[in-house]
């Protein structure tokens, strides 16, 4: 069986895998950084930490998670290119919440905003620190309220569809639809639940990045492929 419009769609899947070698320099470097430098539990220790490092304190925020998502919108439209004519349905829906949890994901950050508050509180006299810290709690609130959960909910009902429409194809290894399916079994529960949220979603990066492995692979098998025949 042909790939979908495989000539239209090579740029596609050589951008995807391209990318996926990204992410999985970015997963690692997302633990270090949580636990080199663990995240501050006070929001001043968080305009502190942006006045001493600017940068460090925007990774403290998920900063690279920025990234990371835009990278994940263009793997999936990747396998729905793939997939659609096998498991139209069951990719449309995996592609829709996947995009609208990612666009969701966005808004829910508060990094650079805590950036410009943090520097407007050192600055501002002791009778206005109240308002800053105040307004600082009020974004930390929101980058774990319903934005985020929203996001989290949706990716993962998102992983399990696509998981679910690579174990039914004959394009992908059963293994690697088995590995996504893992994944986001753990993603089931939130990070945001407290501590058996947080070892969830530390656990669900271990069968995620073998995941992106073997779809590395498949884009790349694709390109190599489609240029050799």
């Amino acid at each position: 069986m042909s790939y979908v419009c495989s000539s239209e769609f090579r740029p596609l899947y050589r951008i995807a895998w391209y990318l996926s070698f990204a992410m999985l320099l970015l997963i690692p470097a997302q633990i270090v950084v949580y636990v080199v430098s663990p995240p501050p539990v006070t929001i001043d220790g968080f305009f502190m930490l942006f006045q001493k490092n600017p940068f460090l304190g925007l990774l403290s925020l998920d900063f690279l998670y920025l990234f990371n998502n835009a990278i994940i919108a263009v793997i999936y439209l990747a396998l729905f290119t793939l997939l659609w004519k096998e498991r139209p349905v069951t990719v449309l829906l995996a592609l829709t919440f996947g995009l609208i949890g990612i666009a969701t994901y966005y808004p829910s950050n508060p990094a650079f905003e805590m950036l410009s508050l943090s520097s407007k509180y050192v600055q501002a006299p002791a009778a206005q620190l109240d308002i800053y810290l105040a307004a600082g709690e009020t974004l930390l609130a929101g980058y774990v309220g319903t934005s985020f959960n929203v996001y989290y909910v949706l990716s993962t009902i998102c992983l399990l569809l696509f998981s679910n429409a690579i174990l039914r194809s004959q394009r992908f290894s059963k293994a690697t639809g088995r590995w996504g399916f893992v994944s986001g079994c753990f993603m089931i529960i939130p990070s945001t639940a407290g501590t058996l949220g947080m070892i969830f979603s530390f656990l669900s990066l271990i069968p995620w990045v073998v995941f992106i492995v073997l779809l590395m692979i498949q884009f790349r098998g694709i390109v190599t492929t489609e240029v050799t025949s």
